[in-house]
């Protein structure tokens, strides 16, 4: 995918999982945080092994909420 179509993906998902306004305060937090993307991310799922998130996902997918559908 191009960089225009990741984003554009990326941002109906979040339109479809948080609504509108929420997506648009995400955006905001992200973009205005001058932390480390990297290390946020690491310490976002530090309590979930990389099978259990994995678990997780196939589970979702599993259940039809799989936003790619």
């Amino acid at each position: 995918m191009t960089d225009t179509e990741i984003m554009k993906k990326g941002y109906n998902i979040l339109i479809k999982e948080m609504g509108l306004t929420d997506a648009e305060k995400f955006i905001s937090l992200v973009i205005s945080d001058p932390g480390d993307y990297t290390k946020w991310r690491k310490n976002l799922f530090s309590d979930k092994s990389v099978s259990e998130m994995s678990f997780d996902a196939m589970n979702h997918r599993a259940k039809g909420t799989d936003p790619q559908k």
